[in-house]
Order: structure tokens, then sequence, then C-alpha cells
């Protein structure tokens, strides 16, 4: 049930809420049979690259939406600004929590600051942040992912499927988050067979740079990568991937996707012979779950983290040639149940 403290007059909420979000980024709400009722629940704030990267944007969006049929109540999936400040984060926030959505999600480690803020102006409102574990407060979740784990994975599907003996990686942002993904998967790829070369190669020093949001700069980044024999590459660059997943596609090379399903995305269909396999983690279920267990009346704070154990770290098998190699299926799985047992400790950086 939800608690009678969240409800509110819809109409005036929603108009409200337009007027308050108007500076500090565009906003879309949906709602149900409950919007008579006043009920808001799950509202979420997009990282660089919005709704459409075809990567944890989209995850996320997949979460508020399995939440919104599921509880019937309205929700709102807020986008970014450019050159926006964590002022304008955290007021984005605020205006969220302001009208009565609950629990309230920044999606993206560069919300940290803004959460924060917000949920000491708002103790009543519980808050989540993707890919932060930094916020020590009572009504915050942190909602972190053992990326490092599927990344080795993806190490080892690499390894196994080049033929020059040498990969890629192309990083969105040179930043700790990005810097599990190619520990990880560096340490998969020398594991499995130690003759195969990594390339690596980061976008941008900062999230502003359009490390995560330019997919020029990813097929750019790729093309380089291929003249250098690559023959698999592995994009942890939000948006930005998608020009690598492109590059990889024209040079008849295999590239990884991250952190959703690349081979099922509309967006890349035309490419999706090329996408090996993903390494996801389930960015849908952790903000799903958040939202049922505020649902609940139990609402789910600290850190929160999904690795190999808990399924919420994977790669994914929908390409037919990935799926239907049993060589390659074999060492994957050996290298998952070494991870999940400790037999193998991934790197994070």
């Amino acid at each position: 049930m939800r608690r009678i403290s969240r409800i509110t007059v819809a109409g005036a909420a929603t108009a409200s809420l337009a007027l308050a979000l108007s500076a500090c980024g565009s906003t879309s709400t949906s709602s149900s049979s409950s919007e008579s009722k006043g009920d808001k629940g799950l509202a979420i704030a997009y990282d660089v690259g919005g709704k459409g990267d075809q990567s944890f944007n989209d995850a996320a969006y997949a979460g508020l939406e399995q939440a919104k049929k599921e509880f019937s109540y309205e929700t709102a999936d807020v986008e970014p600004t450019d050159g926006e400040t964590d002022a304008d984060k955290e007021q984005r926030l605020v205006s969220l929590a302001k009208q009565g959505y609950n629990p309230v999600v920044g999606v993206g480690y560069a919300y940290a600051a803004a959460v924060k803020g917000a949920a000491e102006k708002y103790p009543d409102t519980t808050f989540g942040i993707v890919d932060d574990a930094t916020i020590e407060a009572k009504n915050v979740a942190d909602l972190v992912f053992s990326e490092e784990q599927a990344s080795y994975l993806a190490g080892v599907a690499a390894a196994k499927s080049t033929k020059t003996k040498t990969v890629g990686f192309v990083g969105g942002v040179d930043i700790p988050l990005i810097h599990k993904f190619q520990a990880g998967y560096e340490q998969g790829v020398k594991d499995t067979d130690p003759k195969v070369k990594v390339i690596p190669q980061y976008l941008t020093q900062t999230a502003e740079e359009g490390g995560f949001s330019s997919p020029d700069k990813g097929k750019s980044a790729a093309e380089g990568q291929i003249e250098k024999k690559a023959d698999v590459i592995y994009a942890a660059a939000g948006l930005s991937g998608q020009g690598v997943i492109e590059a990889a596609a024209a040079n008849k090379v295999w590239a990884i996707g991250v952190d959703s399903d690349q081979y099922k995305q509309e967006a890349l269909a035309a490419y999706k012979d090329s996408i090996l396999t993903s390494a996801m983690k389930d960015v849908a279920k952790a903000v799903y779950n958040l939202a049922k267990s505020v649902e609940d009346g139990k609402p789910t704070t600290g850190i929160v983290k999904g690795d190999l154990k808990t399924g919420e770290v994977s790669l994914s098998n929908s390409n037919p040639k990935f799926a239907d190699d049993a060589e390659l299926q074999e060492a994957i799985e050996t290298a998952k149940e070494k991870i999940v047992s400790g037999e193998i400790k991934v790197k994070s950086s």
C-alpha cells in the first residue's frame, strides 16, 4: 500500500512539476488508473546521454516502466541538460520529491552531490543513485554493481574469439567506474590467452567533454583500433558505444556491448550481427526493486550491490553464433563458477 503522506492532488502536482522542472531539464510523466487518487511513485533523472542511449539510462527506464505497470501509479523521468551544475541536478531531484514522487533515483555517479543534498532536504523520501557508493544516509540506496566480473567474462569471450590476437577496449570517460570495466576485461583476456594484446583507449577525461554521449568519438576510436588489427572491441562508453558497434559492423569485426543486451536494441538492429555479446548489469532490476521496497513500506537503503552470484551482472546470449559456440560457452561458464566461488579474484582497478 502507498503511504498516506504521499497522496497529493494530481492535477495541481503535475502542473507544479512541469513548472519547477522547466529550468532544469525536460520531463515526461506517465500515469494509469491511480492518477485520480494523486498517487505518485518512482521518478528517475537520467545521466548524460539520456533516454535512448541503448545502455544504462534505457535500462533504468525499463525498471520504471515495470514499476508503473505493476503498481499502477504515476511516474516521471527527466532528461539532463548541457552544462548543468550539481545545483541544477539537486534542484531537479528536489522538485520531484517536492511533488510527492517516491523513490527518486539519480541515474549515474554524477548525481552523488545532488542526491546527498536532496536527501537531506527530504528525509521522508527514499532516494537512489546508480553507480555510486559514497552516500551514507538513512534514506539513500546506493545501487552499485560488480561490473568487473561481467567484464572478465567479456574478456574470456574476446580472447576465445579473436583471430588476430589483438582486442580493444574503449572507455567513455577516464574515471574509476570505467577502470573497473577495463581491469576485469584485461584480466579475463590475459587469464584466457596471455598472447592476446589489449589496446585500451578512453574518449575523454570528463563526462562534460562527451565521452558517454558522442557516437562519433566512439566510431573514430574503434576505427583506430581496427587499423591496429583489433578484431574484438569492448565498449564501456554509454551512447558513444553505438559508434564503436557501427565501426565494428562496417569492418566485419566483433563488438561487445555493455550494460544492456545491445543485440536486442532496436536502434542497433542494423549492426546486431556484429555484436558478439554484451556485459550486462541489471539496472532495471535494481531500480524496480527499490521502487518495490518503497511500495511495500520497507524502503531499501545503504549499499545494494549486484554481482554474478546474484545474477545482476552477466553476459547476454542473444547472438546465436555466441550462444551456440560450445567451447566458448564452456570457457565462460568455468570462469563464472570460479569467480562466484572466489577462486578467481577479479581486479577492479
